[in-house]
C-alpha cells in the first residue's frame, strides 16, 4: 500500500512512518537538546535564527546542524520560514519540561541500547537487555555496579516519581501514628529520611539487598539519622528469608511492581506471617488503569516494557484489580484506596483478612 494508492490513509500512513523512524526521532531530539541548539532557538524564539546563527552559537558544524534541523522540522520539533528556525511548543517541553527530560535520559542511558533485545526478553522472561551492563539476572543486583550515568539517570526516573508522592502520603500513613516502621525495598533511604523529619518519634528498618543497603545507609549517616534508621540486608526472594516482626507499618513504595505475580503473592504472605491485626501494609504504585490521562498511562505503560527488557523479565506495571486480587490471595484486605497521591501514584493501605 503507497500514499498515492491509498489518499484517505495518509494520516495513518504518517503514523507509521513516526513509528518506523522512531529511533532516529528521538536520537535528533536528544542531540537538539544536548548541542544547546534548542536552547539556543529558546532563547532567540521571537526572531528566530539561521543555521550560520546557530553555528556561531553551538559550535555545532554546520552539516550536521542542517541534517537534524531538516528532519526536526518533519516532526514538529522546530518550524522554519524564510530560512530562520523558530522552536514549537513540542521542542519546548523537550528542553524544559522536567518529567519529559527524566524519561529521555532514562530511555537514553538506561533503556535504548538494552531494548534491541526485546523480543529475547520476551520470549526467554529475562532481562535480555540488561547484558549490555554486565552479567546480571536483574537491574537491582547491578545498580550500585552500574555505570555512573545510567545510575544517575536510573535515580533521577525513580525519585521524580516517588518525590510529589511522599510528601502527600506522608499524613495518611501516620495517622495510624506509627512508632516503628519497615521500610522494603529502601532505594537510597528517600523514604526512611522524609518519615524522620515528619515525626521526631518514628524508627524506620530498611530492607533492601546489601548492595542498594549501603548506599541507603552512607545517605542515612551524612543526615545525622543513624540512631532512628537501621538496616537489615536481605533478599525477600530468598525462599527461607524471613521478615521481622513487631512492625505497625509496613512501607512498599515503587517495590511490588519490580516483580513477577507469582513472587508479589510471596512477598505479601512474608509481610502476612510478619503482622498482627494492628499492623497497617502501605503500598505506593502507579497502576496503569488508574490514570488521570492519556499523557500519564503511556508513560506508566512503556515503563512496563523496561521491566521486561531490562530490569527482570518478568514484571510489569500492573492494572490495580489484578494487583488487588493478588494481595486478597496473599492474605490481605485493601481497607483504603488514595488515588492521584502525587499525581501518578495510589496508596493502598491494607490490614490483615479477618
Amino acid at each position: 500500500m503507497s500514499i498515492t494508492n491509498n489518499p484517505n490513509g495518509y494520516n495513518e500512513i504518517f503514523e507509521a512512518q513516526k513509528i518506523a523512524f522512531a529511533p532516529l526521532m528521538f536520537q535528533t531530539a536528544l542531540v537538539l537538546r544536548d548541542t544547546a541548539i534548542l536552547t539556543a532557538l529558546f532563547e532567540k524564539r521571537k526572531e528566530g535564527l539561521t543555521v550560520e546563527n546557530i553555528k556561531n552559537i553551538t559550535d555545532v558544524p554546520l552539516y550536521g546542524i542542517k541534517v537534524l534541523l531538516d528532519f526536526a522540522v518533519s516532526f514538529n520539533l522546530v518550524t522554519c520560514k524564510e530560512k530562520r528556525y523558530y522552536i514549537t511548543k513540542v521542542g519546548y517541553f523537550i528542553l524544559k519540561d522536567s518529567m519529559t527530560r527524566v524519561n529521555m535520559d532514562f530511555v537514553q542511558d538506561v533503556c535504548y541500547q538494552g531494548f534491541f533485545s526485546l523480543d529475547k526478553a520476551i520470549m526467554e522472561k529475562r532481562p535480555a537487555g540488561l547484558n549490555v551492563f554486565g552479567d546480571w539476572s536483574t537491574i537491582y543486583e547491578a545498580l550500585s555496579q552500574l555505570p555512573e550515568k545510567v545510575q544517575k539517570s536510573w535515580f533521577s526516573f525513580d525519585h521524580f516519581y516517588s518525590n510529589e508522592a511522599f510528601p502527600k502520603a506522608l499524613p495518611l500513613v501516620f495517622r495510624y501514628s506509627p512508632r516503628r516502621i519497615m521500610d522494603i525495598g529502601g532505594n537510597t533511604g528517600k523514604w526512611s529520611l522524609q518519615c524522620m523529619e515528619y515525626s521526631p518519634n518514628v524508627e524506620v528498618t530498611i530492607i533492601d539487598l546489601p548492595g542498594q543497603l549501603n548506599k541507603a545507609i552512607a545517605n542515612i549517616q551524612e543526615k545525622g539519622y543513624s540512631n532512628r534508621i537501621s538496616g537489615n540486608p536481605l533478599n525477600i526472594l530468598d525462599e527461607g528469608s524471613t521478615l521481622p516482626e513487631g512492625f505497625d507499618v509496613i512501607w512498599m513504595s515503587q517495590f511490588l511492581d519490580c516483580f513477577s505475580e507469582e513472587q508479589i503473592f510471596k512477598i505479601v504472605q512474608k509481610c502476612a506471617k510478619a503482622m498482627t491485626n494492628e499492623t497497617r501494609v502501605c503500598i505506593l504504585e502507579t497502576f496503569c488503569d488508574l490514570q488521570p490521562n492519556n499523557v500519564a498511562t503511556y508513560c506508566i505503560n512503556a515503563t512496563s516494557l523496561y521491566f521486561t527488557a531490562m530490569a527482570n523479565g518478568n514484571s510489569r506495571m500492573y492494572n490495580s484489580t489484578d494487583f488487588i486480587d493478588i494481595l486478597e490471595k496473599a492474605g490481605l484486605t485493601v481497607e483504603e484506596k488514595h488515588l492521584n497521591v502525587g499525581n501518578y501514584h495510589t496508596l493502598l493501605i491494607c490490614r490483615l483478612n479477618v
